[in-house]
């Protein structure tokens, strides 16, 4: 395979999935003697980018608005004077403002157009921007389905169903925190000590589920003890003001620790009894799930989506009908019996995903 050169375009690099992503294939890339240029707006991640190998170019492809439009421009001069092999849009604005700017290059000029169809999208002209790219990344069946139902004159052909993946050296099964950490999470959260720990991991907001969770802790006994790991954005306090009016109503507020975000999910996974989804709409992928049971942890969750995907085929007792609270119930109190049938982890891997989407690159050009 000849040197490449990809250009990655993202809104911001500060935190999440899309962005996640970016960075590791920007990584992979430059590890395999690639040229990797990211063009965003910036954010708290461009270091790390930068000291993986890929350049960074800073461009306001973030706005929503008419003002955004004023980017175009100056993206289509770097476009030009990078001449990359592909550019690779990972979000709206930025697959819009990639679009209208290689539409107008000379054949001999234009870059190959990929996308990445992150999230289940609303259904506009806005949004079919992102089945428009010679190539159009689906991360899971679930995606690529969405994509096929409700934009119908896409090619099938140019859907390459690619699932988002995990690193085995960063959740594994073997791993085990030391004293030091441990000591520390029972000093702050004493609640947690010797209970059977069931953890919510993601942002507190309307769609993640929170409320069938406090319901759910409210339904077990004493002995379940329930985890919140995530973010509060400001936008989300009258929300959270109303879970912990919830949590009075059910009596349960001594069996629930809100934690904030956490760096060391690894750590928290190994201590934990299960992770649950719970999510009211259906997540593109699940990596939470994911990273729960590559390290160890039976994953509970909600059957559609991405979620219902990775439990079908890495842990099929996790999985439960939407909102069946009864079935919900039934699965933790009789977990322990199925905590040993953990399997194929190895179709979610990361070193997989990387290798796809290279090949995809390459297939691409060699057309």
């Amino acid at each position: 395979m000849r040197k490449l050169k990809i250009l990655q375009v993202l809104p911001e690099l500060n935190s999440g999935g899309v962005e996640r992503g970016t960075l590791e294939i920007a990584r992979y890339l430059s590890s395999n003697c690639h040229e990797s240029v990211v063009i965003s707006n910036g954010g708290r991640m461009v270091s790390q980018l930068e000291k993986e190998g890929s350049r960074h170019i800073e461009l306001p492809v973030h706005r929503k608005s008419p003002l955004g439009l004023m980017a175009i421009p100056r993206l289509r001069k770097i476009l030009l004077d990078e001449s990359p092999d592909i550019v690779h849009a990972r979000s709206r604005i930025p697959a819009w403002m990639v679009y209208l700017s290689v539409m107008r290059m000379n054949s001999k000029d234009r870059p190959r157009f990929v996308t990445t169809v992150h999230g289940f999208h609303s259904v506009n002209p806005y949004s079919a921007i992102m089945t428009n790219g010679d190539a159009v990344i689906c991360v899971s069946n679930s995606i690529k389905n969405y994509v096929l139902e409700n934009y119908p004159k896409t090619n099938p052909e140019r859907l390459q169903l690619i699932p988002r993946g995990i690193c085995s050296n960063e959740f594994n099964d073997s791993y085990k925190p030391d004293r030091q950490w441990l000591r520390n999470w029972y000093s702050m959260h004493p609640s947690t000590s010797g209970k059977k720990l069931l953890l919510l991991a993601g942002r507190i907001s309307q769609l993640k589920g929170h409320d069938d969770f406090l319901l759910l802790l409210s339904r077990l006994p004493p002995s379940f003890h329930g985890v919140v790991v995530g973010s509060i954005h400001p936008k989300k306090l009258k929300f959270f003001s109303r879970l912990k009016e919830k949590i009075k109503e059910l009596n349960i507020h001594d069996r629930i620790t809100f934690t904030g975000p956490s760096c060391e999910m690894q750590a928290v996974y190994s201590i934990c009894h299960a992770t649950l989804s719970l999510s009211k709409k259906p997540e593109s992928f699940g990596r939470t799930v994911l990273e729960s049971l590559a390290s160890g942890c039976p994953a509970i969750g909600y059957s559609h989506g991405g979620v219902g995907e990775i439990l079908s085929t890495c842990f099929p007792f996790g999985v439960v009908n939407f909102q069946d609270r009864e079935a919900l119930v039934h699965k933790v109190l009789t977990l322990e019996k199925s905590r040993d049938k953990i399997m194929k982890i190895s179709d979610f891997s990361l070193k997989r995903m990387q290798s796809e989407t290279l090949s995809l690159y390459a297939k691409l050009i060699s057309k």
